[in-house]
């Protein structure tokens, strides 16, 4: 009896801890003004990469991963909102004016956003301060939709890559946007800007570009203003970023043991002799011993003399100890399984200082 008491508080207990670690949460995101549901919003759990967007009728749906209680609520042109996370919500945003009053640099001045026909993203310095970049065009993926671009090198200082506003406009006449910087046309590389010394972006994407710009801004234009003196005191800025490197891409399944990688190589080359030539067992394996030594030609383990690398069964000979002293040209070499990856995608500090 006793024994059966303990496996049920122990039962309850699990699914209590259960569902306190994750909560089904569903909710209507809608408009203050009008009341009308917000299609398309951007419901994102705070402090991780969990998310989903409103539908037609702007409900959501999602689950809260475990340690975690609060929800961000963004949409173009209302004001981002964050709350806390319940089983049935109803989420009001607000109209972002302060977005429809920016201040958006055209062909031939300035023009409030809210009077702007055309399409535009505007990047201000307080956004460009926030990605870890040194080159500008880089600060704009992720900021702009529509515009990807397609790096061409890692290297410091190389060029920007290909940048494409809305797609590749033609198969064979130039894709490139037209970059205004202060008025004037620039053809130089955006990694030769600072993006410090940036104080805003414009991106123009659709045809209202063409007409501002002629033929020349057919596929978009992207518009820099530095910053400049204002009327007012002497201002020094100072900015120091110290962070670290790490590889976006994590590692695929791959095989990392170099043993497991001989026995596979040898079983390939087994099953070739066994069942595609006829070979009796015996046969396949002197034959597929020779062959792989043959292809490899590298051997990072030490077998004793008499012994082969792979027993009859298919696995690595127990024997066999990592590293092999190997002899070319009269000179030794010790070899041994090297992950050059570890050294190409090692994480690496990183320090930028800026005073302006």
């Amino acid at each position: 009896m006793v024994k059966k008491l303990i496996m049920f508080f122990a039962c309850l207990f699990l699914s209590t801890g259960l569902a306190l670690a994750q909560m089904a949460v569903k909710g209507t995101v809608v408009s203050e003004d009008d009341g009308e549901p917000v299609v398309g919003a951007t419901i994102l759990v705070v402090g991780t990469q969990t998310g989903t967007v409103t539908d037609i009728d702007g409900k959501f749906s999602l689950t809260m991963p475990s340690g975690k209680s609060v929800l961000r609520i963004s949409y173009v042109g209302m004001e981002p909102l964050e709350v806390s996370a319940r089983p049935n919500m109803r989420i009001v945003l607000t109209s972002d004016q302060k977005a429809l009053d920016e201040v958006i640099v055209v062909a031939f001045g300035t023009q409030k956003k809210s009077s702007f026909t055309g399409s535009a993203a505007v990047v201000n310095a307080e956004e460009l301060s926030q990605k870890i970049t040194t080159n500008v065009a880089d600060a704009l993926v992720g900021s702009v939709p529509g515009l990807q671009i397609r790096g061409s090198s890692g290297q410091p200082g190389a060029a920007q890559g290909n940048i494409h506003i809305r797609g590749i406009a033609s198969m064979y006449a130039d894709t490139e946007p037209l970059v205004i910087v202060d008025g004037a046309p620039y053809s130089a590389s955006l990694s030769n800007i600072n993006p410090q010394d940036i104080d805003q972006v414009t991106v123009l994407k659709d045809a209202a570009s063409a007409a501002l710009y002629g033929a020349r801004g057919a596929n978009g234009v992207i518009l820099i203003t530095t910053k400049r003196g204002k009327s007012k005191d002497a201002e020094v800025t100072v900015d120091m970023k110290w962070g670290a490197n790490s590889r976006a891409i994590q590692q695929y399944d791959v095989i990392t043991d170099p043993g497991q990688y001989y026995e596979t190589y040898y079983g390939s080359l087994y099953n070739m002799y066994y069942y595609g030539q006829g070979q009796s067992a015996a046969q396949a394996y002197q034959s597929a011993q020779g062959r792989m030594m043959q292809d490899l030609q590298y051997n990072a383990y030490s077998v004793p003399d008499g012994q082969n690398l792979i027993n009859p069964n298919g696995k690595l000979n127990p024997n066999a100890k990592l590293g092999n002293q190997y002899t070319y040209n009269g000179q030794t070499y010790y070899l041994q399984p090297d992950d050059w990856t570890k050294q190409a995608y090692s994480n690496a500090l990183r320090q930028e200082y800026n005073v302006s």
